[in-house]
């Protein structure tokens, strides 16, 4: 029968299908309508467009996001303006969900494999089930691990479950991580949330190894508060001191960038606290919890700049200069962000609890322009595991003790370190069951595809960590219809879960979602209070999500003391090793996670311009000692025994020890854009572990480079041609006659 507009506007509002359309400052209460983008009726009005509130995590990062939805097609996506993180701004990830939607590299429906080994046919839905279902049943729980990306909100709730239900082991898979971070926190602050960065109202910024501006963290979070910071209302210029072994993005926005070999940024941090307690610039109760009630000059005797200055690769008039004006409260508050290869060390824990230490002792934790710490998390979070736990997961698939891996964006085989074997450990898996939406290199090892649906059609929530200092919960809801015959991957567990007699709670996510919801209407608190359920849900759909900024955490727990000495770590040989490895993540691609999407690919590094592969930056120092030029292919190896080709990029800014390459690409599958294309360093990068927390050290490695004998084009956003010197102009770059440091001057 025909449906009027009135009868499909009444029939949306109760169906699952339904997105809400956004309510926010542009839009009239009385216009609220909700709509379905995907049933259109027929007397529709072609050509208007409707934006739907939504949200989705990426890595760290929670974007609370507006989608331009026409004739039930996403057009354009937009950042929402009510959501506490990123307040209408988005960045390139987000941008990119548009590819993910339309991209034709999606696994379309639910495919088996033939024979081991053999070709894939594709199979409906209820096949798809009853085979995981029966998978399941045959199998002894504890044979059984459940692989996944970092999880928060809704889903979490949903996934733990459901393993904690059926037996299984849940375990999630994320390359780089951020376990010392937490742990870091915890023991310092006695948190479970990462804490906010207060960036928009800090006088004094200092950053440690924190690539806050480009890769590291929620940086749409923190770049909005970053232009507050240099050019707010009302209040002076903040200034901002960057160091870190790469000349990053945060390096080119700061006044200042220095330098610091990697792995000893805890030692420089030390020697700044033992610098502001000495000269008594910073809290004395404060001082006393972080020396255990000693004179620093006893408890703290091995950081003094003048001992450690030389290790660190600065000088010490520079540390004293650093405690000078971070101490310094005439420019406002001071904030120490700490992170990225700071924390990727085997000493990362001891680097980054000096690092945060350093906000304690000037008074800047849970004050305006410091380190705010947010409440407990009110859902489930399940962090990335350690490369130890990793370690052991392989070992126990080797040895036949695992049977069946469920996997879902976990991708193992290409995000672990080489030398550990990932293919290898999974070849001996009886049975794999991705429900990944692309074809990446683990998945592509799988017996049977679930395929996943993009976050444009997925019910689900999520809490950011670190939050904006206060509980926010983000909600996620199709805003178009399933383009394919694809199904969210919580949904597909609780179907299951229903095949297993496992008693969950939920029918499906859009139920979950709801139930959840439901707890937070029973608060009658925060952004949104309504008399009913229904309203209640009906506005944070509108909005985004709901957020109470009375849910705060008030406390600033006593510190513990610091440690007294250096942890001992020991590296690959020098001589046979000569240069530090710096990995950072691709502005597009991160580790690899997003390197499937042109739009990321094709986005340039912001110091290199580069992109679409692998390239070594080398100081022109370096690079005229190795006989190489700009577009000369070298190899890069290391103590793994394994190396990887790319192509030189002169960098004046780049260290003479360090040799910097991206991550991402070296992929082998995950679809036509990612396969092929450069090398993936960690290939290369040593399985370290983290001593005090087993997580992965991926920048504590050495490498050796050499010359070959080919060439390449690097493609570039101002082309091809290697930039080159203007006439009478001196080139300057980073220079240290001795590479012991003891005249260090390293920066810009």
């Amino acid at each position: 029968m025909a449906l009027s507009r009135r009868q499909f506007l009444k029939w949306a509002g109760a169906t699952s299908l339904g997105a809400v359309v956004f309510n926010g400052c542009r839009v009239p209460d009385h216009e609220i309508q909700v709509q379905s983008p995907v049933e259109l009726p027929e007397d529709l009005v072609t050509g208007r467009d409707n934006y739907y509130a939504t949200t989705v995590r990426l890595g760290a990062a929670s974007e609370g996001l507006l989608v331009r939805v026409m004739e039930g097609r996403a057009k354009k996506i937009e950042g929402n303006p009510d959501y506490p993180m990123n307040t209408g701004k988005h960045g390139l990830r987000s941008e990119s969900l548009l590819q993910a939607l339309y991209h034709p590299d999606r696994i379309k429906s639910p495919m088996v494999r033939i024979a081991k080994g053999g070709p894939f046919r594709k199979i409906e839905w209820t096949e798809a089930i009853d085979r995981l279902t029966n998978i399941l049943k045959e199998a002894d729980p504890k044979s059984v691990v459940l692989a996944t990306s970092p999880l928060r909100g809704q889903l979490a709730e949903v996934v733990t479950a459901f393993s904690e239900a059926y037996g299984s082991e849940h375990v999630a898979f994320d390359t780089l991580g951020d376990s010392v971070l937490r742990r870091a926190f915890a023991d310092l602050f006695d948190t479970d949330a990462i804490p906010d960065f207060d960036i928009a109202n800090a006088g004094f910024i200092l950053s440690i190894g924190a690539d806050f501006l480009g890769t590291w963290g929620d940086t749409t979070h923190f770049m909005r508060g970053y232009g507050e910071f240099r050019q707010g209302n009302d209040r002076s210029r903040g200034k901002l001191i960057h160091i870190d072994a790469r000349y990053s993005a945060t390096a080119a926005a700061a006044d200042k960038w220095i330098y610091a070999n990697p792995g000893t940024e805890g030692l420089l941090a030390m020697a700044l606290i033992y610098t502001i307690i000495s000269e008594g610039l910073g809290d004395s109760t404060v001082a006393l919890q972080l020396t255990g009630g000693k004179k620093v000059e006893t408890a703290f005797k091995d950081f003094k700049p003048s001992t450690v200055a030389s290790k660190i690769g600065i000088t010490e008039d520079e540390i004293v200069n650093i405690a000078h004006q971070f101490s310094d409260s005439s420019h406002g508050p001071a904030l120490a962000i700490g992170g990225g290869i700071a924390g990727a060390q085997a000493n990362g824990l001891f680097n980054l609890k000096a690092i945060y230490a350093l906000n304690a002792l000037v008074g800047s934790v849970n004050h305006k322009g410091g380190l705010i710490l947010n409440p407990s998390p009110l859902t489930k979070h399940v962090p990335g595991a350690t490369i130890n736990k990793w370690k052991n997961l392989l070992s126990a698939m080797r040895a036949g003790k695992t049977k069946v891996l469920l996997v879902r964006d976990a991708n193992v085989a290409y995000g672990i370190p080489r030398s550990l074997n990932p293919r290898e450990a999974l070849t001996n898996i009886e049975t794999i069951v991705s429900f990944s939406s692309f074809l990446d290199e683990t998945t592509e090892m799988a017996d049977l595809i679930l395929p996943g649906s993009s976050p444009l059609e997925e019910w689900g929530s999520d809490e950011p960590n670190p939050g904006p200092g206060y509980t926010t919960i983000a909600f996620q809801q199709p805003v178009v219809n399933t383009f394919h015959n694809t199904l969210s991957f919580g949904d597909a567990l609780l179907q299951t879960s229903k095949s297993l007699n496992l008693n969950l709670q939920w029918n499906d996510m859009r139920d979950a979602l709801r139930k959840s919801a439901l707890e937070l209407h029973k608060l009658n608190a925060g952004s949104i209070q309504r008399p009913t359920f229904e309203e209640f849900w009906k506005r944070s759909l509108e909005r985004g999500g709901w957020w109470n900024m009375a849910s705060v955490n008030p406390e600033t727990p006593a510190l513990p003391a610091l440690a007294s000495k250096a942890p001992k770590i020991s590296h690959s040989d020098a001589s046979k090793y000569p240069f530090y490895l710096v990995p950072f993540e691709g502005v597009g691609i991160a580790a690899g996670e997003y390197s499937h999407l042109p739009w990321a690919q094709s986005a340039p590094d912001p110091l290199t311009s580069a992109a679409w592969t692998t390239w070594v930056e080398l100081n022109p120092l370096t690079a005229k000692d190795l006989g190489v030029k700009d577009h000369d292919v070298v190899l890069v190896e290391s103590n793994t025994t394994n190396a990887i080709r790319g192509l030189v990029y002169i960098n004046p800014a780049t260290p003479p020890e360090v040799v910097a390459i991206p991550m991402g690409q070296g992929h082998r599958a995950f679809t036509t854009y990612a396969a092929k294309r450069g090398a993936n360093v960690l290939d290369i990068i040593e399985p370290t572990e983290e001593i005090a927390t087993g997580s992965f050290a991926w920048g504590a490695t050495r490498v050796n480079v050499s010359k070959t004998n080919r060439k390449g084009d690097l493609p570039k956003l101002e082309g091809i041609e290697p930039a080159r010197q203007l006439p009478h102009e001196e080139l300057i770059f980073v220079h240290r006659e001795h590479h012991d440091g003891s005249d260090g001057h390293g920066h810009h």
